[in-house]
């Protein structure tokens, strides 16, 4: 999965050529490793010996829990409902102009705060996203909003077996049944439509749009997400946050979008050209009935309302910090930074190359284009086919995605270190000179089995892929521990037949870009590491039966079930999840000892209104949900502490008395403290181990010196 726009294609372009797919599957299991000994006899310092992490994709905060209302009276959540700025029936509130979106210019250079030139008088458009038939209908011939039988359930089963039984008909519901990019006619709020949306956020469901509705997705890439996020350093400090208004979503959307790769902007174009419209600023009610399942966890269970993803970017950057806790950065394969492609790109011919004999420019520049208001000249997922043999005029052009951000005088680099500067306690920006970061989404420097992915000329590989890193991961730490550990993804059995991902005849929709392990030199060119780490969900679900389950496990659903909206939808989500946490709790001695950490790589591009902290250039972003499910975090409890992807990597540590992963990963940094705001760190940068999610003194019996967690509140880590 490279990005949203591609995934979408191809689901629509491949999934009409899908074969049955039992027998590929069944051979291309493999006997998953027994590790549940292992597990159980290393000691932690809390009852805990499996983690299980769980990455759902692209939805913010209050995108999902916009309305949610603690289940203990005495708890408080911080979101849309809490805030007066939406009612608990997801109308405007008494406070509905505390999210009023601005309008803005940026004509020369890159802002990450530009000046405001006044609030919407109404939204742009609300557009059209994701499929018109389902996919799986479109495949079958059938072009309806839903297509649900007994036999195309059957059929959908032999895609996909990550859901329960009863989640199989979602894949057949749902169609848009309208063209792309067009104002939603679904969409209806506060008795408006979507071509005339009040100045703010608005549910998306209604009589005419279900939950269980395909919708589109906003912009999620970084400079992008500096700018809607809107910081400057002297309007908050301490309990005030950290100067963010959350106040440019649709501006960014509707200048930018996700970026052109060096290509011209469009003529006649306005703020629906991108797209995106005001996608953003969308919400789900889970008091009227959305989200029903996750829902259900928070009501049971713990969830963190100041959970942030870690890059102000999208999924790849994101995966890689859940499993580094850092960024890595562009390199000559053999550890040694270098300078990503950087070539001229023709705005008005881009796919024709100059006499470098490449269209390839891969290093960020979101100074806007002459005559533009922010459509920046150099940013996107990369242009034209993709292949490494395409030529001129047709040549894979653009893909701006690395940023060599120790170096104030590269484009869009300069403010962002202004800000962090600026701070009362100043932000370092652990970006060392002469390394071009990735920030965005790149393919990851290996294939499945172990080959060079960024060296492969054939012509069906793609060329935006990232060189293999050096860089340290908690992969590297644990097996350095002798601590078992798998990344678990969906239909990564098939991928292993199909490493290109496009043939497509056998339903590979595994998402290369989410496997943090796949960009590693010290795991991929490894066998048995490769074996005895990297593994399809069908392994997993063998594993959690049998109890023999590796003490860290990283599970990722295939992009059919993964949550995106446009490509999925939440409730797939919803089913993959459940399935993995019935299974756990039908296992006793299993889950008498393990923690399911539910989260999401991103929020999307979707609008929220918590904190957000800056940690060092790379982020953080929005925040996104995270609930632990586990017999030690029982009782419907909303945590505060400020956590982001890198507190994945800390707990792990925690729990298993590990040192940080280097000297300069993100799991270096405190635990953090707090005043009168307890959602805001005084001692900035902090992000938390989430050991206080959990509540292990109510539990007798169970691992040494376990009184000393305490309850909900108590912080154990590095201080």
């Amino acid at each position: 999965m490279r990005d949203h726009a591609f995934n979408t294609t191809r689901l629509k372009r491949h999934l009409c050529s899908f074969v049955a797919l039992g027998a590929v599957m069944a051979n291309a299991m493999t006997p998953s490793l027994v590790f549940a000994a292992t597990a159980e006899a290393i000691k932690t310092r809390t009852p805990i010996k499996h983690v299980i992490v769980i990455i759902g994709e692209n939805r913010s905060f209050d995108h999902i829990f916009a309305t949610y209302k603690p289940v203990n009276k005495n708890e408080k959540v911080l979101n849309l409902l809490s805030e007066g700025i939406v009612k608990a029936d997801g109308s405007p509130g008494p406070d509905y102009s505390k999210a009023a979106q601005e309008q803005a210019s940026d004509t020369t250079t890159y802002q990450n705060a530009p000046t405001q030139t006044g609030p919407y008088a109404v939204l742009p458009p609300a557009l059209t996203g994701g499929p018109a038939a389902p996919y799986f209908c479109k495949a079958l011939g059938v072009n309806a909003t839903s297509c649900v039988a007994d036999a195309n359930i059957a059929f959908a089963k032999t895609i996909e077996n990550g859901l329960p039984d009863n989640y199989y008909k979602y894949l057949l519901t749902g169609g848009t049944g309208q063209a792309s990019h067009v104002p939603d006619a679904r969409v209806f709020y506060a008795g408006k439509d979507a071509s005339h949306l009040p100045n703010g956020p608005y549910q998306l469901t209604n009589a005419k749009y279900p939950y269980d509705a395909y919708a589109a997705s906003p912009v999620h890439r970084f400079f992008q997400m500096w700018q809607q996020l809107d910081c400057k350093a002297d309007r908050g400090h301490g309990a005030k946050g950290f100067g963010c208004r959350n106040d440019l979503y649709p501006w960014v959307e509707a200048t930018v979008g996700a970026g052109s790769n060096g290509a011209a902007q469009p003529s006649g174009f306005n703020d629906s050209t991108t797209g995106e419209g005001s996608t953003s600023m969308g919400f789900f009610n889970v008091e009227n009935g959305d989200a029903p399942y996750l829902k259900k966890l928070a009501d049971d269970y713990t969830m963190s309302d100041n959970y942030h993803q870690g890059v102000a970017g999208g999924t790849g950057a994101n995966h890689v910090m859940l499993g580094y806790a850092d960024a890595i950065w562009f390199s000559d394969g053999a550890g040694h930074a270098a300078v990503p492609p950087h070539n001229t790109v023709n705005p008005s011919a881009p796919g024709a190359t100059g006499p470098g004999g490449s269209a390839l420019s891969e290093i960020e520049n979101p100074n806007p284009q002459p005559g533009t208001n922010n459509y920046y000249i150099q940013d996107g997922y990369g242009g034209g086919s993709g292949s490494p043999t395409a030529v001129s005029p047709k040549a894979s052009y653009g893909g701006g995605s690395y940023v060599a951000c120790a170096d104030a005088t590269e484009p869009g680099v300069g403010p962002i270190l202004n800000y962090l500067g600026a701070l009362r306690r100043p932000v370092p920006s652990r970006c060392q000179n002469g390394h071009y970061y990735l920030m965005n989404n790149y393919n990851p420097g290996y294939f499945g089995d172990g080959s060079n992915a960024y060296a492969d000329k054939n012509p069906d590989n793609y060329v935006f892929t990232v060189p293999p890193t050096s860089v340290r991961s908690i992969g590297d730490e644990l097996n350095d521990h002798k601590i078992g550990w798998a990344y678990y993804g969906d239909q990564y059995n098939i991928y292993l037949t199909d490493k290109y991902q496009l043939k497509w005849n056998n339903g590979d929709e595994y998402c290369n870009i989410c496997n943090w392990a796949q960009y590693s030199t010290s795991i991929m060119t490894d066998a048995g590491q490769r074996a005895a780490h990297i593994k399809d969900t069908t392994d997993l679900y063998a594993a959690i039966k049998s109890g023999d389950l590796p003490a860290v496990s990283y599970v990722k659903p295939s992009g059919l079930v993964d949550g995106h909206p446009a490509s999925s939808k939440l409730n797939l989500f919803e089913g993959f999840t459940k399935k993995i946490v019935n299974m756990v709790k039908a296992n006793p001695k299993l889950w008498d000892d393990t923690a399911i950490l539910v989260t999401f790589d991103e929020g999307g591009g979707y609008w929220d209104s918590g904190y957000v902290q800056p940690v060092d250039f790379f982020g953080d972003g929005t925040r996104v949900p995270m609930i632990i499910v586990s017999k030690y975090s029982t009782g419907g409890h909303i945590n505060h502490s400020y956590t982001d992807h890198a507190s994945v990597v800390k707990f792990i540590e925690a729990n298993w008395d590990l040192p940080p992963i280097t000297s300069r990963s993100r799991d270096n940094l405190p635990n953090p403290r707090t005043e009168e705001n307890p959602y805001v760190p005084v001692n900035s940068p902090a992000i938390g181990d989430m050991m206080d999610m959990f509540q292990f003194a109510r539990h007798d019996g169970h691992g040494e010196d376990h009184d000393r967690f305490g309850g909900y509140g108590y912080g154990y880590g590095k201080n």
